[in-house]
């Protein structure tokens, strides 16, 4: 017997940026399921990764960033029974826009430090990949 597996896969970033001479990190509140995490979502059409995460990071933020796809790191999981999902992280800096979170999916959003940013992200695979990002980034 041969189970189906749908696969999905989701983009996105941790968003930093020098406040105060630390880096500061764009963590936000999902209204689906009310978890704290990075912005990201799904692939769409034809997309690459990095043109969602571009793409979702303003819809959810309004931010402009620019990505840095050397730092990578991909979560997986299974959101629900038969379900495979992919969510593929970058790093990125804002570039313009306005902050403004996207009413219809995000209930909050905060600039905080890598530590206090630790303690609001809800999933243990999320504070992994930020712990990657802290320890291996190279700050100017």
């Amino acid at each position: 017997m041969e189970l189906d597996i749908k696969l999905e896969k989701s983009c996105g970033a941790i968003i930093w940026r020098e406040k105060e001479g630390r880096p500061h990190v764009l963590v936000l509140q999902h209204q689906n399921g009310g978890h704290w995490a990075f912005p990201k979502g799904h692939v769409e059409d034809n997309e690459t990764e990095e043109q969602t995460a571009v793409r979702e990071i303003f819809e959810e933020t309004g931010l402009k960033v620019k990505l840095d796809s050397s730092f990578r790191r991909v979560v997986t999981f299974s959101p629900k029974p038969r379900v495979m999902k992919d969510v593929v992280y970058f790093a990125a800096k804002p570039t313009g826009g306005k902050l403004k979170r996207q009413e219809a999916e995000v209930i909050d959003i905060r600039w905080l430090t890598l530590g206090e940013a630790l303690k609001f992200i809800t999933y243990e695979t999320d504070k992994s990949v930020l712990r990657s990002f802290a320890a291996g980034y190279d700050f100017p």
